[in-house]
């Protein structure tokens, strides 16, 4: 079983139920056959708030952080949703899984 997609559908379970509409994120890397994923966007007024949950692997975000990249001046918020504790690091908000609800 992968615990990523699992925590994935709790996540936008806990989001959908706090009256967020989700929406999804995917671009070809120009440089190789890689794509970036952002797994849900939220809107927050006239801005964007790119989300990446993770069951792992929580500092590595290469798709969230190419998207902030990307679309800078339309970011209100970035988030990581992880199994770990509260953080705020980089201008990335880190939020335990049982925290997405608050969003």
């Amino acid at each position: 079983m992968n615990l990523g997609y699992v925590y994935e559908n709790i996540v936008s379970q806990q989001l959908v139920c706090a009256g967020n509409t989700l929406f999804y994120y995917t671009m070809q890397s120009e440089t190789s056959h890689h794509l970036y994923e952002v797994d849900f966007l939220i809107s927050r007024q006239n801005k964007i708030c790119p989300i990446e949950v993770k069951s792992s692997n929580y500092r590595n975000h290469n798709s969230l952080d190419f998207f902030a990249k990307k679309y800078a001046s339309r970011i209100a918020q970035k988030y990581v949703i992880h199994t770990k504790n509260f953080k705020v690091e980089n201008n990335v908000i880190y939020l335990p899984v049982y925290m997405a609800s608050f969003l």
